[in-house]
């Protein structure tokens, strides 16, 4: 089994060549005894190590990605023992695709030393779970926020506006961005938001041009 990729010549580029299939079972037998191992020490590695050893045997025409990172996450729930996780390896990976070729073909045409690749993959691992905990105190946020707000009666504008600014809202809210999104006039956008700081859900910061709201 190849993998390949087609160039602009008519001679296609081999990344990898897999075991040959005859050799393949027996490879197979092999790391389900070592994954299926009665206790995992260092999860975060025998991930690491997994994944790389499913795309190297390389069994399937296709879907080897996808059975290598649903082994991730077995041997991490196994290792972790809750039915809880938030972050997600198969995201991180997808969001970071080209490093992650680059790093698997360095390793499975370099020596038999996996340490730059388990470097790369613990990397991604914990980028993964910033990545989580940047979402998760996001959607709180936003909780905390509604909490608050639940006892007042907003208008839908300030509801739009309120949605958009817990969304990553970029740069600084003025009225002036307040009026261009609701398509309100500037007293109206200066009159509704002066209504949320009186609410005290919002604050405002800054005089004259510099004027300014934030949570």
């Amino acid at each position: 089994m190849q993998v390949i990729s087609r160039s602009f010549g008519p001679t296609p580029i081999i990344h990898y060549e897999a075991p040959l299939e005859i050799e393949l079972e027996q490879h197979i037998q092999q790391f389900l005894s070592w994954i299926n191992q009665e206790k995992i020490e260092r999860p975060f590695f025998t991930a690491a190590i997994a994944h790389l050893w499913v795309l190297t045997l390389h069994p399937f025409e296709d879907g080897n990605g996808r059975i290598g990172r649903a082994i991730v996450d077995y041997i991490l729930t196994r290792s972790e023992r809750t039915q809880w996780r938030f972050y997600s390896i198969s995201s991180q990976i997808n969001d970071e695709k080209q490093a992650y070729y680059a790093a698997l073909e360095r390793t499975q045409k370099g020596t038999l030393d996996i340490t730059e690749w388990i470097i790369w993959f613990v990397g991604c691992l914990s980028r993964s779970m910033v990545s989580a905990r940047e979402i998760v105190e996001q959607v709180l946020r936003r909780e905390r926020f509604y909490q608050r707000a639940a006892p007042y009666s907003l208008t839908p504008n300030q509801h739009i506006v309120i949605a958009k600014f817990l969304d990553n809202f970029e740069g600084k809210l003025t009225s002036s961005k307040y009026a261009k999104i609701c398509k309100v006039s500037q007293d109206t956008a200066t009159r509704e938001l002066k209504d949320l700081c009186e609410k005290g859900l919002f604050r405002q910061e800054g005089d004259g041009r510099s004027t300014h709201y934030v949570l």
